[in-house]
């Protein structure tokens, strides 16, 4: 196959995969900056070259056949080895350039500034994008299709297959309060103590909002916190500035602003152990920003420095 036969074929198959995303042929060629003309001719010449209808067409997208619906998983990795192979052939002439696409459960998002600190020192070329606001099970999904680079998961043994993980730490919980909130002198608390506090909480679709849960109905207690939210930064505004006790991970507490009469106590009976992990797709050799992002994954022990803020 020809240089430009090569090219043409990439450009069929990004064209593709943009209306599978879209659903829409508009907002695909949008997407791939081209006429929806040329858009729906490069697609409907690629079902010809294959022999195959891929997308059902009424007046509008109807949806891939079962055919788009095999093809799609095919070229989401093909076009995805290929950005990684321009990736390497840029990385052995000037360095790790480009974008790495990291997504991090909320929880995490704060922890991915570790990560990066040394990766961007590292390679002052690369640029990163951040989406700190998907489910666990959204951050697999996206890994495995190729939309994301890598991610700082849960590890859950529903989700993580065609997935290579590297342990970073395991989360423990401590209660965050102002000092006239908490017992005096309280060096842990139990799950019981905390349930008698004023709480303000993650919202219930939250992971770690369904482990505090979990932990609580160990003891028969089901709580019903005042204040709900799903943003870290509004849970602390909640102790700062009312009389509220949040439960948090102990991998929150180094962006924390305790003193200033707010305290951090453990909670214990049980301590409760989650534990994170940096993630990649285990097809193919992934992009070089993804691996070398990985290996400052191994060398940091981020569980050293978080538990020492304990």
């Amino acid at each position: 196959m020809k240089a430009e036969e090569v090219g043409v074929l990439f450009r069929q198959l990004e064209y593709f995969v943009a209306v599978a995303q879209e659903r829409h042929f508009a907002r695909a060629a949008e997407q791939c900056y081209v006429s929806q003309p040329a858009l729906s001719a490069a697609i409907a010449k690629l079902e010809r070259e294959l022999n195959v209808t891929l997308i059902h067409r009424g007046r509008n997208f109807e949806g891939l056949t079962p055919e788009g619906e095999r093809l799609v998983v095919w070229a989401k990795r093909i076009l995805a080895e290929h950005d990684a192979f321009k990736a390497e052939v840029r990385a052995v002439r000037s360095g790790i350039t480009g974008s790495l696409r990291l997504g991090t459960i909320p929880t995490a998002s704060t922890t991915a500034s570790l990560l990066l600190s040394a990766f961007c020192s590292a390679h002052p070329l690369a640029k990163v994008q951040i989406c700190s606001r998907l489910a666990t099970t959204e951050l697999y999904r996206r890994l495995r299709n190729f939309e994301l680079d890598a991610a700082i998961v849960h590890p859950t043994s529903d989700d993580s297959h065609d997935v290579d993980l590297v342990p970073l730490y395991e989360e423990q919980y401590v209660v965050l309060a102002r000092v006239e909130t908490l017992p005096p002198d309280a060096s842990t608390l139990t799950w019981q103590d905390a349930a008698q506090l004023p709480l303000a909480l993650l919202t219930a679709d939250m992971r770690d909002r369904q482990i505090i849960d979990e932990a609580f109905a160990g003891h028969g207690i089901t709580v019903n916190p005042q204040v709900e939210t799903d943003s870290v930064a509004s849970l602390f505004a909640q102790v700062a500035t009312a009389n509220f006790a949040c439960i948090v991970p102990h991998t929150w507490l180094w962006m924390t602003p305790t003193g200033r009469g707010i305290r951090a106590v453990a909670l214990v009976d049980p301590a409760v152990n989650v534990p994170i992990a940096f993630a990649t797709n285990a097809a193919g050799p992934g992009s070089p920003a993804a691996r070398a992002l990985t290996a400052c994954a191994q060398r940091l022990a981020l569980h050293e420095f978080f538990d020492a803020l304990l």
